[in-house]
C-alpha cells in the first residue's frame, strides 16, 4: 500500500476515534443533553480532545435542501462520498470551524478536480451546508442518531401518480423506461424512502468508474475503492488494487448522471413526492 494510503487510514482513524469519544448525541438530536456544559460536561469534553463547536442543527436543517441541490450527486447523499469524495472523512472539514476551510472551496470550486465553482451560494447558504455536512460527522459518530441521517424521507409519499408520470414523460423518458430498465422497480424498491434515494442519488448506489493519469507512467482505470482530499485508489480489470497521492495525478471520471444532476435544482418537493409514487406503481 502507498505511504500516503497508510497515513491517510491512520488520520481518519484518530479523526473517527475521536469524535466517537464524545458525550451523547448532536445537539437536536433524539436523547441529546441540549444545553449541559461546563467543566465536566460536553461542551469540557470537545475542548480537551480539540474538537470544533457542535453543529448548529437548525443551520444544517436549512443547509440540507441546498446540499442535495448543489453537492448531493458528486459526494452522496449524506457526504459520504459518490462520483466526488467523502466529505464526512475530509480533512478539510474536520479542520473547518467558521467556514473559512469550506466556504472558498465551495465559492470558488476546484476547477483541477472537476468540482464547479459555487459563486451564486450566499455566506449564510455555505454556512448552512456546512453544518449539514458536519452533522453528518457527527451522527456518524453517534451510532443510536444514525437514522437522522435520512430524516424527511422515511415517510410514505403523498405524491399524485398521475403527475409523476407527466413529470417522468416530460424529463425522463428519453433516457429511462418503464417497462425497460425500470421495470418492476416498483417491487424491487417497496418503500418510499429507498425509492426516493434511488432516482436522486442513483451515484450513491453504482460503482464508480475512473482514469487515473500520473505524472509520468500509463493511465489506469477500473473501479474506484476510495478518492479524498489525500488519495485517489481503485481496482482495475485484473483486480489489481492502485493508489496515488490525489495532488500528483489527474482522476477523470465517468459521467452518466449528468440528466440526473440537471434536474435537482428542478425538482419541488411535490414533484418528488409525485415521482416517488408514480415508480411505486412500476411492479
Amino acid at each position: 500500500m502507498h505511504g500516503s494510503c497508510i497515513r491517510h487510514s491512520i488520520v481518519a482513524l484518530l479523526a473517527a476515534m475521536a469524535l466517537i469519544a464524545q458525550e451523547g448525541p448532536p445537539p437536536g438530536a433524539p436523547g441529546g443533553r441540549g444545553g449541559r456544559g461546563g467543566r465536566g460536561g460536553a461542551t469540557a469534553t470537545r475542548e480537551f480532545l480539540g474538537l470544533g463547536p457542535a453543529p448548529d442543527a437548525t443551520a444544517a436543517a436549512k443547509g440540507a435542501p441546498l446540499y442535495k441541490q448543489n453537492c448531493a450527486t458528486c459526494h452522496g447523499e449524506n457526504a459520504r462520498g459518490s462520483q466526488g469524495p467523502n466529505l464526512v472523512r475530509s480533512t478539510v472539514v474536520l479542520h473547518d470551524e467558521k467556514d473559512e476551510e469550506i466556504g472558498p472551496i465551495i465559492k470558488s470550486g476546484r476547477p483541477q478536480a472537476g468540482m464547479p465553482a459555487f459563486p451564486n451560494l450566499s455566506a449564510e447558504d455555505i454556512h448552512d451546508i456546512s453544518q449539514f455536512i458536519k452533522l453528518q460527522i457527527e451522527l456518524t459518530a453517534n451510532r443510536g442518531t444514525y437514522g437522522q441521517t435520512y430524516a424527511g424521507l422515511r415517510s410514505q409519499t403523498s405524491g399524485d401518480p398521475k403527475h409523476g408520470e407527466a413529470f417522468f414523460n416530460k424529463n425522463c423518458a428519453s433516457c429511462h423506461s418503464p417497462t425497460g430498465d425500470l421495470a418492476k422497480i416498483g417491487a424491487k424498491f417497496s418503500q418510499a424512502a429507498a425509492m426516493q434515494a434511488r432516482f436522486l442519488w442513483p451515484s450513491s448506489f453504482a460503482p464508480r468508474n475512473a482514469t487515473v493519469v500520473p505524472a509520468s507512467g500509463a493511465k489506469v482505470s477500473g473501479t474506484i475503492r476510495q478518492m479524498d482530499d489525500f488519495t485517489v485508489s481503485l481496482t482495475d480489470s485484473a483486480g489489481e488494487y492502485h493508489c496515488w497521492p490525489v495532488d500528483q495525478v489527474k482522476v477523470e471520471t465517468e459521467d452518466k448522471l449528468a440528466g440526473h444532476r440537471a434536474l435537482l435544482p428542478k425538482y419541488s418537493d411535490t414533484d418528488i413526492h409525485d415521482i416517488t409514487a408514480y415508480l411505486l406503481t412500476l411492479k
